[in-house]
């Protein structure tokens, strides 16, 4: 059970409605009235209740005065963009609190954690490779899947646990500025940009799946019976894996509820299966490695660069060589390209742990190389007083903050560009 005491807010490096960036988030301007009732300022978004009281506390808005998320589109393919809603800051930052406590209990059930997962996809990729070579699991892709839950479904799931369903409801925008059709109110539980979208939605589907199950065997799941799924039935995200026999009834029921199986990528016949992004046949892998950017035309084009090699690292890694090879000719016209293993620094060509020198450093005597990094520039972000101590209070983990100067500077960068240097090459 989840408890409002459990849960700690935190800040994401995304995106806000109100349009806030870096260490401004930490001193945000407003609060909700929905929020105030259970997660009240002075305990949630204050370090603690003599700042509140010096500060005076945040503008409470009331339902009708509150912020709509901000509907806009991101990249999906180079075809097609894909939708999302940029949340309100005071929202987004308790849904990443409570994401964080739903993530820690999923993880600590000895039950839950064997069928849904909020961080790892793994689980679900070998299984569709099992799928590919024993043909007794099937992986289901659903269309438009966070579209298709409704908040009326998530109220029923949490009907028996007001405290949780008090403090998701008390996170959850009810209004979308949507460009072209003003500010409209929301029937589903959250768009893509709601931290909570991606579990609610595995939580949802879950049950469905095991309601399918339930009614094929014609007879209540029991927890021993339960147990016999591990490793049979997974939910990640709308990546959905169940045995074959039981994909009619699922299928039944996951359309009784309002969502649409897409069946041009289920797979439930044949050697063929996929998965979080893996595609596997009869036991290989058959993943399609795919190009998000274009190409690099001259050495202005940075990012270009970075993702492109990216892109040729992954076909490398696919057995695409003479595409590499291509590539490299390509990419080596406007731009140092070495050879360097995985992890280093430079932006370089990778091939099974291989490298090259070009010298040696004169005081670490060890191996370097000439090529490119990335660099980026930070925005100016001051940030003193009780919103410091704030953020202080809400960093994770025992280690002191990796940047010395993240009180001074933050937020994603404002530009990126790439540097030639000499550095290591692994």
């Amino acid at each position: 059970m989840i408890l409002t005491g459990q849960i700690t807010g935190r800040h994401s490096s995304g995106a806000v409605a109100d349009r806030l960036k870096g260490n401004r988030k930490y001193d945000q301007m407003h609060w909700t009235n929905r929020l105030e009732q259970v997660f009240p300022q002075g305990e949630y978004a204050f370090p603690n209740w003599r700042a509140y009281l010096e500060r005076g506390g945040f503008d409470l808005r009331e339902p009708g005065s509150e912020l709509p998320v901000r509907v806009i589109t991101v990249p999906k393919t180079l075809k097609t963009p894909r939708i999302i809603a940029i949340e309100p800051s005071p929202m987004q930052f308790m849904q990443q609190g409570l994401l964080e406590a739903i993530s820690e209990n999923v993880g600590r059930d000895d039950i839950l954690t064997h069928f849904i997962s909020n961080e790892h996809q793994e689980p679900n990729q070998l299984l569709a490779l099992e799928g590919s070579i024993t043909g007794a699991l099937a992986t289901l892709d659903l269309k438009e899947a966070s579209d298709r839950v409704s908040n009326q479904l998530v109220r029923r799931l949490l009907k028996n646990h007001s405290t949780f369903l008090g403090a998701v409801d008390a996170c959850r925008s009810r209004k979308a500025d949507v460009p072209g059709h003003g500010v409209i109110r929301l029937a589903k539980f959250a768009s893509m940009g709601s931290a909570l979208t991606f579990p609610f939605e595995a939580m949802i589907f879950l049950v469905i799946v095991l309601i399918g199950i339930e009614k094929e065997l014609k007879r209540p799941l029991t927890k021993g019976y339960l147990k016999t799924l591990f490793g049979k039935v997974r939910i990640y995200g709308d990546d959905i894996i169940v045995p074959v026999d039981f994909v009619p009834s699922v299928y039944s029921e996951l359309e009784a509820f309002g969502f649409r199986v897409n069946a041009g990528k289920s797979f439930w016949t044949g050697k063929f299966r996929e998965s979080c992004g893996k595609e596997y046949y009869d036991g290989f892998d058959v993943s399609i490695v795919r190009c998000r950017s274009r190409l690099p035309a001259k050495r202005k084009d940075a990012i270009e660069f970075i993702h492109t090699a990216s892109f040729r690292n992954r076909l490398f890694q696919a057995g695409y060589f003479k595409t590499c090879d291509w590539l490299d000719a390509e990419i080596s016209n406007n731009f140092i390209w070495p050879l360097v293993c995985e992890d280093s620094p430079i932006i370089g060509r990778v091939e099974f742990g291989q490298y090259q020198t070009d010298r040696t450093s004169p005081h670490l005597h060890a191996p370097l190389v000439k090529g490119h990094v990335v660099s980026t520039k930070i925005p100016v972000s001051r940030l003193d007083d009780w919103p410091a101590l704030m953020k202080f209070f809400l960093k994770r983990g025992d280690l002191p903050v990796f940047d010395r100067n993240h009180l001074l500077r933050s937020g994603r960068p404002v530009s990126v560009d790439i540097k030639t240097r000499w550095t290591s090459p692994f």
